[in-house]
């Protein structure tokens, strides 16, 4: 099932991007960009990367074609697409041509060259990345074949069984709810849809799962994070303890993250100050707490906070949860894929809410 079909949209060729002013300047780095948005760039920036993820996940709307690059601008707005050339170095020599076409053009305020190191301006994508195929990761998530269903003991939980295995999604519901009900978790009502969606990136579903920095199993926990879970390394791929382990690292990570976030947001209306609490917790799951933490209280990073906070009638939840590490990229190793991580999330627990047979389930009440 695809993501979501993106509108149908005339494709536009770079060649016709409009008549030109003066030439703009091309900037020394590329975070001379983001010190150059003002916090009020921040409006309406989620749905714009939504949607280009969206293209990029489901091949679909400018990304059809997948030996392509789409760019963007510090919205997250569509600028053009590129047909990439026969080689990376001659894609990357096209990438930073067009760039400069475009900032001649009018199409962007500046330009900034890149590498395969260094970001450029106006930003750039591929849409052929190595991401989880969505079919496959909802398949295996809703235990469409035999072979994808579970069942097991792990710690005081016990899981379906041999005779009656269930799915990934039942398990993730069995253990959400236990440990909610024996009061291990104090988290927002729409968390269990963004676990699921989270479980969806991470792994697709995979049990054996393991990525390049030794991050391990269907929700990517890294040897440190299972061994605080007290998880021995011969159950790290247990999928119960996984699943088990994972909510309790969001339940901490949200005891640790909100007083400052109640002191910095907490007089945002209910349902806006949950979607954005959830959304940060998603983000610290992906880079940590401790940094999510300094995007609310540093002197210096806590700074579109504060603004955020001054004006939070101008922006959506997700665009203030995108604003905050967009206007830090750069600093505290805060980088483009911690906006794309997110979204991503947020995309994956969509497709899943799309299945029929979630229609009624509750963890999609709320969804979009």
């Amino acid at each position: 099932m695809p993501l979501r079909t993106a509108r149908c949209l005339l494709l536009l060729p770079l060649l016709a991007l409009g008549a030109s002013p003066a030439a703009a300047e091309k900037l020394k780095d590329w975070t001379s960009v983001i010190r150059e948005s003002p916090y009020w760039e921040s409006q309406g920036v989620y749905s714009n990367i939504l949607t280009i993820r969206r293209w990029i996940l489901d091949s679909s709307g400018y990304c059809s074609e997948i030996e392509r690059h789409i760019l963007f601008d510090r919205r997250g707005q569509f600028l053009g697409y590129m047909n990439n050339a026969p080689t990376r170095q001659a894609t990357q020599r096209k990438l930073n041509d067009t760039r400069q076409r475009m900032a001649a053009n009018g199409r962007a305020d500046y330009w900034v060259a890149g590498d395969p190191q260094t970001t450029g301006y106006p930003f750039a994508l591929a849409c052929d990345q190595p991401h989880v195929n969505m079919d496959d990761a909802l398949a295996r998530y809703v235990g469409s074949l035999p072979a994808d269903r579970i069942w097991g003991d792990w710690d005081d939980l016990t899981f379906a069984s041999a005779d009656d295995p269930k799915s990934l999604h039942a398990a993730l519901r069995y253990i959400y709810d236990t440990r909610n009900n024996q009061q291990r978790l104090n988290l927002p009502a729409e968390m269990p849809r963004y676990l699921a969606g989270q479980l969806l990136i991470e792994s697709g579903g995979q049990r054996k799962a393991h990525s390049a920095a030794n991050a391990r199993g269907i929700m990517q926990l890294s040897d440190m994070v299972l061994d605080d879970c007290g998880i021995s390394p011969g159950n790290y791929w247990h999928r119960l303890a996984q699943l088990d382990c994972a909510m309790r690292l969001t339940s901490q990570n949200a005891r640790n993250l909100r007083p400052a976030f109640e002191a910095r947001f907490g007089k945002l209306p209910p349902a806006k100050r949950d979607r954005l609490f959830t959304l940060l917790l998603v983000q610290a799951y992906h880079g940590g707490a401790a940094r999510v933490l300094t995007l609310l209280e540093d002197e210096e990073l806590a700074q579109p906070a504060a603004y955020f906070a001054d004006h939070p009638e101008r922006f959506s939840a997700g665009d203030i949860a995108f604003g905050l590490v967009y206007h830090n990229l750069g600093r505290n190793r805060l980088g483009l894929s911690s906006l794309y991580y997110v979204a991503d999330v947020e995309l994956a627990g969509e497709a899943l809410c799309r299945l029929p047979r979630m229609a009624d389930d509750t963890l999609c009440a709320d969804a979009p």
